[in-house]
């Protein structure tokens, strides 16, 4: 790496896995067999933004600034 170059330590990496994880996990609850969560099954009048589809995708969406500020950093280029 260069010398003006941020380097990622573990935290860096764990802050970059969250978007990605809680994204992917919104994909398997989402695309699954279509059957409501078992815990919230007994609720039939539940509102629909309680699923744990839209939770996940709103923690993805939460967890996204990691990786917005490592694009805008890697757009500007390397500072002189």
């Amino acid at each position: 790496m260069s010398e003006g170059s941020p380097t990622l330590g573990a935290a860096g990496w764990l802050a970059l896995a969250a978007a990605p994880t809680f994204a992917v996990m919104a994909l398997l609850t989402g695309g699954g067999e279509g059957r409501p969560d078992m815990l919230c099954s007994a609720t039939q009048d539940a509102s629909p933004l309680g699923g744990m589809t839209v939770m996940y995708l709103l923690m993805s969406a939460l967890h996204a600034a990691p990786w917005l500020k490592l694009i805008s950093t890697r757009q500007q280029g390397p500072r002189t």
